[in-house]
């Protein structure tokens, strides 16, 4: 019974370092993987995609966009885009819903 015993303890500890192992191999690929992203963001970050140049804010109709300073390219963020060109009644449903407007006395 002994040698079961030390078996199975041998056994338990080999398992807990193989997940000790594993958990360290995990740990050290997310952040392998996080500094990568880091360094691609500070890498590209307030650069234009077109010619690498640099992004400049400026203002344009309330918004605050982003010029490139070498091709001039604008770079709008999300959300910018339908705020400067406002509400789009321009779609399928919106020209459907004008179809069965009611006119009022006639």
């Amino acid at each position: 019974m002994s040698k079961e015993k030390n078996a199975s303890e041998e056994e338990y500890f080999a398992r807990m370092e193989r997940e000790k192992r594993q958990k360290a191999a995990a740990e050290s690929a997310e952040r392998q993987e996080a500094a990568a992203v880091a360094a691609q963001q500070a890498l590209h970050r307030q650069r234009c995609g077109k010619c690498g140049g640099s992004l400049a804010p400026r203002d344009f109709k309330g918004i605050e966009i982003d010029v490139c300073t070498g091709c001039g390219a604008v770079l709008l963020d999300p959300g910018e885009l339908e705020a400067l060109a406002g509400k789009d009644s321009s779609g399928a449903l919106a020209s459907l819903a004008g179809m069965f407007k009611f006119r009022v006395g006639k």
